[in-house]
């Protein structure tokens, strides 16, 4: 099984969390939005759903996949150190537009 990072590292998988990063999403519209064949599309989601980055659910006829929280603590656990590279320039930038006004 892969960890979240080497699943992120695939574009294709990027791709298809930036589409779910608004709500579920059934299988059809993720194939649909990403031009990926549905056994592409399932292959890459079942990567996801391994490292548990995505979880799905049977909705009649349909399979929604959604974002699990969960599955990226471990990413922000590694992202936490390097916040200040850019939370220091938002507010910055917060700063300026405060004295511009």
């Amino acid at each position: 099984m892969q960890t979240a990072f080497e699943a992120i590292v695939e574009p294709v998988r990027r791709e298809l969390l930036d589409l779910l990063v608004d709500g579920p999403r059934a299988v059809g519209e993720l194939v649909a939005a990403s031009g990926l064949s549905q056994p592409n599309t399932s292959r890459h989601l079942r990567v996801l759903r391994d490292c548990g980055l995505v979880h799905s659910k049977v909705d009649g006829k349909r399979r929604l996949y959604e974002l699990s929280a969960d599955g990226f603590i471990e990413l922000e656990r590694w992202l936490a150190p390097y916040v200040h590279l850019w939370r220091g320039g938002l507010d910055a930038l917060q700063t300026h537009l405060d004295e511009t006004e």
